[in-house]
Parts: structure tokens; C-alpha cells; sequence
């Protein structure tokens, strides 16, 4: 957010200053791309990216080999410093290698994020089998994969099926900065640079960038290696970052960043670090997907070239060979401020294998509570209880359904969280009662900077406990934000998340209610008289790391430990929402995440597709985009077209500046409100289908919205496609995001597969590239012949109160006239399915028959919700007579049938969602 007035910051003189100095700082940021370090302005960076290719001098000394059952260790040597590196190769489950290089006899301990931050577990280990030495290659094998360690110069290749897959150090580029002493400095110093030199390396001991000085008291301390890709043109991961889903070259660009800041109106189209860092990159060919998890929390960056594979790695040419007899690779170089080199390589094959992999390391979603996958109404700000009660009644007279409101930092008490502005919210729990007789929710923001006075109990006790970040000095850390001169609590120190947590306590956060949740914000950490609007790089945590080394994780241990204060207010009985800015890897456990502050223009609503696709697949599966963009005044077409996208999205929230213009849905024409009324009603239809995908998710790590390649991964059409996506297996959504547009370009894959438009059922046919028609009233979604969807068609307020109505199962028949589907309940919002209260269901259509097999029959959970209506979509002729099989008994059941479009509709089976039954058409 961008600070708006110097009234935003209190009275009297030294805050009016104070917002001045926030309010120009914030508005040279908007628009100064140069307030953000380029790769030649941060001296590891530029030192890493000048190493020649081919140049390696580290070996591997194979007589120090040490073989366990599951693991294998030797020394590296760097013959240029003779320092000794370790290296340690583990098998682990699930076709995963872990390959860590560290140094032998480090003279500081280097950081490395404990069990439980970012790794869920120790990563369950597997046999590997030491299959002996051969010239200069010793061998492992792990089932059908194969890692192979050349000594000399050292490298690493990895195969799955006799194929090459992954190579390590195969460009020569492994630089691991060994920790040492400062050297003297030269006498006399006739050169100022000479203490910063070493081998003609710059800023190493100290760095500076504009005005600030980075003291670096440890000295270099970076890790870098390539990784490349044998056979592969594609790769993705890596976000956040506000770029096609297809990572690009960056030959002529800076590497990509992974550097957690606040960047106000980002660009579009670079690979400069944004609000979030998930080291994780997936490659993917017509043969598999593979995958990397770079396990660091420092400051990362990763240059990306093409190139040319090394044919004498490759066993069976023929598969990779092209037309010009070359086989494709793509190269990556990675490296890191400070850390290990620890990398976790899951070798698929399938798209759903690596994200079963990665989540095995970092956990998964938890199923949301059903209210915060509906539709969200936020605003900086709803200036004052009655504009919340006015902005609530006007979704109930327009009949558009809503399930949050949110308040941003101006409903505090001069941005002091956990408090309220007592003129203008003088009865929040009145208002939060008021909203939940309706079923309905509100989100409070909660920053993690603390507003330095002596009378916020948050901040003193913080201080007096000595819970807060430390200069490099010692002191504790004084930076500006929203209140002004503000402190941070250090939240990676287990205990300090253990005492925020306890701060939303009901008889903690006072006004606050059951039906309140939370927006972290700003934990980047943002503070904008810092350099690239963060903390200094040297600050201290409790622990003694040095930000530097922890940069990324900052963020994550915010949003951490507010979950599990939501989740400790109600002893750990209810689900609760989060969302958060900044995020790493492991934060999809405790949070949801949006894009940032985007702006409402039609290329930011462009971008949000690649950009909740790429963290989908790096884990982040509930995010989202602010709806209309954050900054600025779009116009009535592109907000309709926004929300026709967001409406199928994971994550569904409108949001805005300060000093835009109101915007909520019924205050545009009626042209647009109704287009905006009917998408937002879509979403509430197929919530059961989007609460199904979560529990999937849930279980296995799966994207719930994916790119088209993820579910038709040998086509190869689709490899470079993002303007599509699909919802779960069986939703293909293409969003209207040119201006003007009444028709759209869509892609339908699949050799034969049939797709159905959901409001028209016409059908068609893939692979093809199809204009399709597009007024402003419509969105291009499509039904994925061969699925059953369940969706429920009654409009409601909110979700909640739709708790208890019925189903309709919509069967979409493919060319063989069959379909399948499922569908997941539980009560929807508390922790009972984690002990078995829930029900799953498997629909199948085959053969002219309906079928309902309950596959867990929830024998701790019941529920009201019947079926309602059947539609069956893509039948060649009308039957005769349709009949329920239920309980030994056999009853005919009424129905239409649309000649025009071969949708059959039968009316009101009647039976229980939970329960078997059949259905037969004659």
C-alpha cells in the first residue's frame, strides 16, 4: 500500500513530518524502478554471474567415500583455496534425491531453516545402492533412477529410466564462498578499494547502495551452482514473479530475483523480486516433468539460458533427437547470498508425481474454511461502521452474494494493531454480530510493525520482553512504516510467535470476535526508509543470524504464527483464514496469498493468470489478484471483465487504493452489474466443486488451478500457454483480457476430447484453437467431457447459508458416453474431518447408468444435502424412461430432454448426497 495524506499518521507536528517524509518516500517508490538493486549493483550476485563456463576447479576426492543404507558422503575440494566441501547425496522416498554441499569446517555456522519452518518433517529417507566406481564416475541407484558423480572436475547427472534428467555443475559454475577471517588491511593503503579486494573481487567486506552501508561483518559468504535440464525448452517456478508462466531467458535481462519486498505498481514482463520467494522449478518435456527445490532462505537469483544437451549422456537418442539433430536443454545458474547448497531433485515422471514430491517436503493446503473460497468485499478502507452496514446492506438489494468485508489500517487506533478507532468502530463486536447473523465474515489487517509508544501494550511489552529484531549493534531496530517510527518482532524465534499468537485472544484483541480473521500485510518486512524498502541486511534476530541469511522466511513466520493464534482462540476446534503478502516455501500450510498491489489496468489483469498459475504450482494453491486492481480507476468493461476472471480463481477478492473511486459491484451500470452478479453467483455454484479440489489438494499437493499441460502433458501446444487454464481437471477457463473484445482465441486439448460450454453446452472438440463468442456478459468456460461436476444452483447471501442446500450433478459425457467425478463434504468449517467426519462419493456414468458409490461413509459426520437435479450433457437421443435404483427399489423419475442441445434434466431424485444409489436410462 502507498501512503495517501499525512493525516493517515496521527496529530502534531513530528507525525505530520513523519507521514510527509512516508508519504514523498512511498511516492518516489511507485514510480523508481532504481530504489531496487539490479544484479551488477549486489556484489555476490555480480561476483557469481562473472564465473566462466567450464572453469570448474572444485574435485570430488573418491577415497573419503562413506556409504550408509539410505545416504552417501564425500569431500569436495576447491584446488584454487584448497578448502573441503562435504557433500551428502540421500535417497528419499518417492523417486527424490538430496544432494547438500556444505563446508567441511565452516569457522561460523551457516543457516539452515529448521524442521517444521519450511520442511515439514525430516524428508523420509530410501534405500540407495553404491553400484561402484568406473574411470572417474561413481554410481548410485534408487530403483529406476540412477545419480552419477564424475570427480574430476566434479559434476552430478541424474537419470530415471536410463534418460538424463538433471545435471549438476555441468557448466562449471559451482562457487561456495567459504566462511573466514578479515584480512588486515594493506599498508599504506594507496588503493580505498584494496580492503574490499580479494582476487579481484569487489565488496566483500562491505557494500553500499544509495545511501545505505551494508556493513557485512562475516564477509562473502555466497553458494552458487548450475542446474541443468537435458532434453527440456520448458521450465517453471520459481515465483513470485509478474512474468509469463514459461520462464524466459535471461541472457540479455538480470537473472531472476527471489528477494521478498514491498515493489510499489510493479512492472510487468521482468524478472525483478517481488512479495514472495518459492525456490522451486519444475522442467517439462513430452516424456515427463521434473522438479528442484532449492532449499535457501537468502537472497536468491536464477539466470536462464538455452542451449544445446550433451549427446554422449543420452542412451536412447531417437527420443530426443529434432529435425536439426539437436537436443534441447535449458541451464540454470543458481545462487544464493548465504546458506548450503541443499537441493532436493523429484524426478516425476508425471505432473502430479512432482507435486506429490515437493509437498511430501513442505505440506499442503488445509482445506479452507467454505466462506474464505467465496467471493470477498475489501477496500482500503470502509471509512466507519456505518459504511460497513451500507456496503452490506447493498450486496442484500442488489442480490449479489458476498461472505467477507474487510478493514484495512485506517479502522485501527492510529495503526496500532489488535485495536479499533473508537469514533469510527465505537461497537465492532455489534457490527461482527451483525454480520454473522447472515453468515457472513469480516478481515482485520494485522501488520507486523509496532508503532513505537509507551502506551500500546503490544509494542512495550515486546520491548520489555525482549522480543524485538536488533540493529547490528545491538539496539533494537527503529524503521518507518504506517504508525511511523515502528519495531518488529522477531518471528522466527519460536517464542515470539508463541506470545503473537496469544495476542488474538478474544480477551486479547478486544472488539474482535469468532467471526474475524486476518490480513498480514507489509511483512516483507516493508519499511520504507530502508534500503529497497526493507530491513538492512545486518539487522540481527535473537538467534544471532544476520538477515542476510533469513531474508525470505521473515515473512512466512508472520503469517505462521497468526494462524495459530486464530486456531488457539478456539482450542484448536475451528478452521482459520490467513491471508499474506509475503510468503516462502511451506506457506500454503498457514496462509492464502495474493499478487500484490497490482494496478487496474488490462495487462495487470493479464498477468494475474500466469502469475496464480505459476504458485499453484509451486504449492501456493490458494491465491489470487486483487479483482479490479489495487491502484487506479478501471473502467466499467475491464472491472467486468476482472471479475468474470477472479470468479475462477482460487482466491476471490476485490480490492482498492485509498484514493480510487468506490467501485463496489452495484454501484456500476446495469449492464455490468448484472454481467458481475452472474459471475460471482457462478463462483457460489461451484463451490462444491472448488471445496472438492481443495480436499484433493489437501491430500496430494495438486495445483487447484493448473496450466493445460498439467492435465495434457505430451501436447506439446499447450506448453506455452497461460492466457487458459483449467480448475482442477475439469474446468478450461479462458478470461476475456483485451479491451474491447466480444469474441476470444480459445485452445481446447486433448486428441477427441470434448469440452462443454457450462451455460450453453455447446460442444467442442480438441486440440484445436477455436474464436469463440464473448460479450461482455459472458466468460469462455468449458466442462471437460467425461467429468461429473456437482455444483449447487441456489442463489444464497452467502455460503454459510448454503450449507444445507441441494446438489445438482451436471455429467458431461465424452465420446465414448462416459463420464466420472467425485465429491467432498464435511461440516465446512471446523477440524472434525481430520478425525473422519466427513463424506466422498464417486460418480460414474457408463453404459447408459448413473451410478453414486459413497467411498467414505463418513460414519462420524451426517448431513441434510439431497440431490436435487441431474443434467446430463452430450446424449445422441432422448430415453424412453429414467429410473432411481435406491434401497432395493426401483422409481421413475420425470425429465426434459433438449433436442437442440442433447441435455437430458431429470428432476428430483430426492435421495440423501450421502448415500449410494443409480440411475438408468431406457
Amino acid at each position: 500500500m502507498v501512503a495517501a495524506s499525512d493525516t493517515v499518521f496521527g496529530s502534531g507536528h513530528k507525525m505530520q513530518v513523519a507521514g510527509l517524509f512516508i508519504l514523498v518516500l512511498a511516492s518516489v517508490f511507485a514510480v523508481q524502478r532504481d530504489n531496487f538493486r539490479t544484479c551488477s549493483q549486489v556484489g555476490f550476485c555480480k561476483r557469481q554471474r562473472a564465473l566462466e563456463h567450464g572453469q570448474s576447479m572444485h574435485v570430488v576426492l573418491p577415497d573419503t567415500l562413506k556409504v550408509s543404507k539410505n545416504s552417501a558422503t564425500l569431500e569436495v575440494l576447491d584446488k584454487k583455496t584448497d578448502v573441503r566441501f562435504l557433500l551428502n547425496i540421500f535417497g528419499l522416498k518417492d523417486n527424490t534425491f538430496r544432494v547438500k554441499l556444505s563446508e567441511a569446517k565452516p569457522l561460523r555456522e551457516r543457516y539452515e531453516p529448521p524442521l517444521g519452518d519450511v520442511l515439514i518433517k525430516e524428508p523420509e529417507r530410501e534405500d540407495i545402492v553404491y553400484a561402484g566406481q568406473s574411470g572417474n564416475q561413481l554410481t548410485f541407484t534408487k530403483g529406476s533412477a540412477r545419480l552419477v558423480v564424475t570427480t574430476e572436475p566434479f559434476r552430478i547427472d541424474v537419470y530415471s529410466d536410463d534418460d538424463p534428467v538433471i545435471s549438476i555443475n555441468a557448466q562449471g559454475l559451482l562457487k561456495f564462498e567459504h566462511t573466514r577471517n578479515r584480512p588486515e588491511p594493506p599498508a599504506p593503503a594507496d588503493n580505498q578499494e584494496e580492503e574490499n579486494k580479494e582476487d579481484g573481487e569487489v565488496n566483500m567486506w562491505e557494500e553500499t547502495f544509495k545511501s545505505f552501508t551494508d556493513s557485512k561483518p562475516f564477509g562473502p559468504t555466497s553458494v552458487g551452482v548450475d542446474i541443468s535440464f537435458p532434453g527440456v525448452e520448458y521450465i517453471y517456478g520459481i515465483p513470485e514473479h509478474a512474468d509469463s508462466l514459461a520462464l524466459k531467458t535471461t541472457k540479455s535481462t538480470d537473472p531472476y530475483r527471489l528477494f521478498n519486498l514491498d515493489v510499489f505498481e510493479y512492472e510487468l514482463y521482468n524478472p525483478m523480486a517481488l512479495y514472495g520467494s518459492v525456490p522451486l522449478m519444475l522442467a517439462h518435456n513430452e516424456k515427463r516433468t521434473v522438479g528442484v527445490f532449492w532449499l535457501n532462505a537468502a537472497e536468491t537469483w536464477i539466470d536462464i539460458s538455452s542451449n544445446v544437451a550433451d549427446k554422449s549422456i543420452f542412451s536412447n537418442l531417437a527420443d530426443f533427437v529434432t529435425g536439426n539433430n539437436e537436443i534441447p536443454q535449458t541451464d540454470t545458474h543458481w545462487f544464493s547470498e548465504s546458506g548450503v547448497i541443499d537441493v532436493f531433485l523429484m524426478l516425476g515422471p508425471a505432473p502430479n508425481d512432482v507435486s506429490r514430491q515437493y509437498a511430501a517436503l513442505t505440506g499442503t493446503t488445509p482445506i479452507p474454511p467454505l466462506f474464505s473460497v467465496s467471493y470477498h468485499q475489501c477496500r482500503w478502507n470502509y471509512n466507519d461502521q456505518e459504511d460497513v452496514r451500507t456496503v452490506d446492506e447493498n450486496f442484500d438489494k442488489f442480490d449479489i452474494p458476498y461472505d467477507v468485508i474487510w478493514l484495512d489500517i485506517e479502522h485501527t487506533d492510529g495503526k496500532k494493531y489488535f485495536t479499533w478507532d473508537g469514533v469510527k468502530f465505537p461497537s465492532s463486536e455489534e457490527m461482527l454480530r451483525n454480520l454473522s447473523s447472515k453468515g457472513r465474515k469480516m478481515v482485520t489487517i494485522v501488520d507486523p510493525h509496532l508503532k513505537r509508544e509507551e502506551n500500546y501494550r503490544v509494542y512495550t511489552e515486546a520491548r520489555d520482553k525482549g522480543l524485538l529484531v536488533k540493529t547490528a549493534g545491538g539496539g533494537d531496530f527503529d524503521g518507518w512504516c504506517w504508525p511511523g517510527s515502528s519495531a518488529w518482532p522477531d518471528f522466527l524465534d519460536p517464542k515470539v510467535r508463541e506470545w503473537w499468537a496469544d495476542k488474538f485472544a478474544l480477551t486479547e484483541y478486544v472488539g474482535s470476535a469468532l467471526n474475524l480473521f486476518v490480513w498480514n500485510d507489509m511483512n516483507e518486512p516493508a519499511v520504507f526508509n530502508a534500503p529497497e524498502v526493507t530491513v538492512n541486511r545486518d539487522i540481527k534476530h535473537l538467534a544471532g543470524w544476520e538477515n542476510r541469511e533469513v531474508h525470505n522466511i521473515y515473512g512466512m513466520m508472520v503469517h505462521v504464527a497468526t494462524m495459530e493464534g486464530l486456531l488457539k482462540r478456539t482450542n484448536y476446534q475451528e478452521r482459520g483464514f490467513v491471508l499474506t503478502r509475503s510468503f516462502f516455501a511451506g506457506s500454503q500450510r498457514t496462509a492464502a496469498v495474493w499478487t500484490g498491489d497490482n494496478m487496474g489496468e488490462w495487462s495487470h489483469l493479464k498477468i494475474s493468470n500466469p502469475m496464480i498459475l505459476s504458485l499453484n504450482l509451486a504449492g501456493i494453491t490458494f491465491s489470487g489478484a486483487d479483482v479490479g486492481g489495487f491502484f487506479r480507476n478501471p473502467d466499467n468493461e475491464l472491472i467486468t471483465r476482472w471479475y468474470q476472471a477472479g470468479a475462477f480463481q482460487p482466491f476471490f477478492r476485490a480490492h482498492a487504493h485509498l484514493d480510487t473511486k468506490r467501485r463496489e459491484p452495484y454501484l456500476l451500470p446495469e449492464e455490468n452489474i448484472n454481467a458481475i452478479r452472474s459471475a460471482i453467483r457462478a463462483r457460489y455454484t461451484f463451490l462444491p466443486y472448488w471445496y472438492t479440489l481443495f480436499h484433493l489438494s489437501e491430500e496430494s499437493g495438486a495445483p487447484v488451478m493448473r496450466p493445460l499441460w498439467y492435465e495434457f502433458p505430451t501436447e506439446k501446444a499447450t506448453f506455452g500457454l497461460d492466457d487458459v487454464f483449467l480448475v482442477g481437471p475439469s474446468l478450461l477457463v479462458r478470461p476475456v483480457t483485451e479491451q474491447g473484445a466480444t469474441s476470444a482465441n480459445v485452445y481446447f486439448p486433448g486428441t477427441n476430447q470434448l469440452w462443454y460450454d457450462i451455460e450453453t453446452y455447446e460442444t467442442y472438440k480438441g486440440p484445436a484453437e477455436i474464436n469463440v463468442p464473448a460479450p461482455l456478459s459472458k466468460i469462455p468456460v468449458y466442462q471437460r467431457g467425461g467429468s461429473i461436476i456437482p455444483r449447487k444452483m441456489r442463489p444464497r447471501r452467502s455460503s454459510t447459508l448454503m450449507f444445507s442446500d441441494p446438489f445438482t450433478l451436471v455429467v458431461c459425457l465424452d465420446a465414448k458416453q462416459e463420464a466420472e467425478g467425485q465429491l467432498y463434504l464435511d461440516d465446512y468449517h471446523s477440524f472434525g474431518y481430520r478425525d473422519g467426519a466427513y463424506g466422498m462419493v464417486k460418480y460414474s456414468f457408463h453404459s447408459h447408468k448413473l451410478h453414486s458409490t459413497v467411498s467414505h461413509p463418513g460414519t462420524q459426520f451426517t448431513t441434510s444435502e439431497w440431490l436435487e437435479r441431474v443434467i446430463i450433457a452430450g446424449l445422441p437421443h432422448e430415453p424412453k424412461r429414467v429410473t432411481l435404483h435406491f434401497s432395493g427399489q426401483t422409481t421413475d423419475l420425470s425429465f426434459t430432454f433438449d433436442n437442440a442441445k442433447n441435455v437430458l434434466t431429470v428432476r428430483k431424485p430426492g435421495v440423501n448426497i450421502l448415500q449410494s444409489w443409480g440411475i438408468s436410462l431406457h
